[in-house]
């Protein structure tokens, strides 16, 4: 029998899944010798219909995972797989006990980004229960109906393609034979058992597949941004999971004190987005089985003074690392990205930390990740909603603004965010005259918060931009905020623009839209060129530059006019179209 080497350096097929088979009899129970004779006796059908691998993969999870879903999870030289980790097989085991053991029936994983907790959970899972017939019905509930299609789109490929399936079941799957639903949300198999996958605003309840309620719920990524956003949107969603989710499960049935007939399991995967999101509150049911799990498994501590402190913060801002970020932030070297990575392959093995999957993540990666955006690192990566509230800047970009002007400027432009109001969060005017430099750097030229208000002091609003576009004439297009003044402020800014002698020749493009989307999700678009440097501002502008280091979203933020406007400069800048006027020459010249 094949000793225990490395699975992936067996080329023969063959003699790989040979060796799969013995590796998982022995991981269920059997010793060398049992599981030796039992490949023996079963040479003629190893793999085939109904064989040794069919009647393991009945036992183990895993072994059905790795065998019969190979290409998805087993790394071999033709496939793209990724090692997995400890954390992918608790996950397995979990799920195998909750299906097929005395596991809790009620199970959620809180993972970071990029775990794989739908490959390995929802996707492994509803192939094993539909190929086994485990259960009768499953309902995939995602935040939107175009993941919960995907996942039919993944599954329904699998049973179609795959040989490793058809050869030990048979056909499961056939979408040519009229009399199974097989489309972009259901599929129904051969064996009488049926899935089904709907958006998180479609109701659970009143779902049926012949007299059998869903006996399979997976909750995956169940909840939107919007979901979290306001805390009237967070109650909503909790309340319309706990009213429905009762009128939809199916009971046990025990008989003579034995289970019949077994109940539904539900299946929860996500990632935390704020301390009353849905995953937050499931978490806290005592009748849920959770793990929550982190993806730098470095701890918090508490300081001398017997304040929490944030383990990652000051990991990453310590020691080797703080020298890494020393030279990833010194933006007067062109190359500090460069050299900043040079500085970690000199110190590569100091640098290493512990990572939730050690197998597939990179400590350099993840590292950059964190210095784009450690607050959704932080929330994303590590599952600590603690960080929201944090201010999302943790560095701007600036050098003298004489020394800014020194570049050649490819584009410019005039943003312009009025104030509505006399107080609160609106009682700056922002205008950032920006531009887009040949070296693809965006520079914050000149950077204001106006103390007047706009709409009181409309006139002196005018007339800031018009002094404006004066002092930059190399400015083509003005973008103004529509929601304050409806248009109003855009039509005499262009009145104005053309009663003068000097402005009108410009041909000035006004740009007069309405703000659409949230603002907090605009805002956090330019977090990552933020935190890199790639968007510069005068250090003179220093009231600017503060409310934009002082900003922590929406619900935290006294103001936000400062990242506002720098959001809006930054996302259009690089569409707009200069148009280069034609110089007319002198006739003679052509002689």
């Amino acid at each position: 029998m094949l000793e225990n080497e490395d699975i992936e350096d067996i080329v023969d097929e063959e003699e790989q899944n040979t060796f799969l088979l013995y590796k998982y009899l022995l991981e269920v129970g059997f010793n060398e010798d049992a599981a030796d004779k039992l490949i023996l006796e079963n040479s003629s059908n190893l793999f085939g219909y109904h064989g040794l691998a069919w009647q393991l993969g009945k036992m183990s999870f895993e072994f059905y995972c790795m065998y019969f879903l190979q290409d998805t999870f087993l790394v071999k030289e033709d496939n793209v797989a990724a090692p997995i980790a400890d954390v992918h097989r608790e996950i397995w085991k979990d799920i195998q006990d909750s299906i097929i053991g005395n596991g809790n029936s009620q199970i959620g994983r809180v993972l970071p980004r990029g775990t794989g907790k739908s490959a390995f959970g929802t996707f492994g899972a509803s192939c094993w229960c539909h190929a086994y017939g485990f259960k009768k019905y499953t309902l995939i509930c995602s935040d939107i109906g175009s993941t919960a299609e995907k996942f039919i789109k993944d599954i329904k490929n699998t049973f179609l393609e795959n040989h490793y399936i058809e050869k030990a079941f048979g056909v499961l799957l056939d979408d040519k034979d009229k009399k199974y639903v097989c489309n972009s949300t259901q599929l129904e198999f051969t064996n009488k058992t049926f899935i089904e996958a709907i958006s998180s605003t479609s109701p659970m309840r009143g779902r049926k597949y012949g007299n059998n309620r869903p006996d399979l719920i997976i909750l995956d990524d169940y909840q939107s941004e919007d979901d979290v956003r306001t805390e009237e949107a967070r109650e909503k969603k909790w309340k319309r999971f706990s009213d429905d989710v009762k009128y939809c499960v199916q009971k046990a049935v025990k008989r003579n004190g034995k289970i019949v007939k077994s109940g539904t399991t539900l299946l929860a995967l996500g990632t935390l987005q704020h301390k009353e999101c849905f995953y937050s509150r499931l978490i806290k049911q005592p009748t849920w089985k959770f793990k929550i799990e982190k993806g730098v498994l470095i701890d918090d501590y508490v300081d001398e003074k017997g304040i929490k402190k944030n383990g990652i913060d000051h990991y990453f801002e310590t020691g080797l690392w703080a020298e890494f970020k020393k030279s990833l932030f010194n933006f007067k070297n062109e190359n500090h990205l460069e050299d900043a990575k040079e500085f970690y392959w000199n110190h590569e093995a100091e640098m290493q930390y512990p990572l939730l999957w050690q197998e597939f993540w990179d400590c350099l990666e993840q590292a950059l990740n964190y210095y784009e955006n450690p607050n959704s690192f932080k929330q994303e990566f590590q599952n600590d909603v603690d960080s929201i509230g944090e201010k999302w800047f943790k560095t701007v970009a600036t050098y003298p603004r004489e020394e800014n002007e020194t570049h050649n400027f490819i584009r410019t432009m005039l943003c312009i965010d009025p104030a509505s109001t006399a107080k609160g969060k609106s009682d700056y005017s922002a205008f950032l005259v920006g531009s887009q430099a040949d070296d693809n750097l965006k520079y914050a030229r000149k950077a204001e918060l106006a103390k007047f208000n706009a709409r009181t002091e409309f006139d002196k609003y005018i007339d800031h931009a018009i002094k404006l576009l004066k002092e930059y004439p190399d400015i083509t297009h003005v973008y103004i905020e529509k929601n304050t003044f409806s248009g109003v402020d855009a039509n005499q800014l262009e009145l104005k623009i053309n009663k003068d002698d000097i402005l009108r020749s410009r041909n000035i493009e006004i740009i007069n839209d309405p703000q659409k989307k949230n603002k907090d999700d605009k805002i956090s678009t330019i977090i990552p060129y933020m935190n890199k440097g790639q968007i510069i501002f005068a250090e003179e502008d220093q009231e600017f530059i503060n409310q934009i280091l002082d900003f922590r979203g929406q619900k935290f933020s006294e103001h936000d006019d400062a990242p506002d406007v720098v959001s809006e400069f930054a996302n259009r800048i690089e569409n707009i179209v200069v148009v280069c006027q034609a110089r007319l020459l002198d006739r003679n010249t052509l002689f």
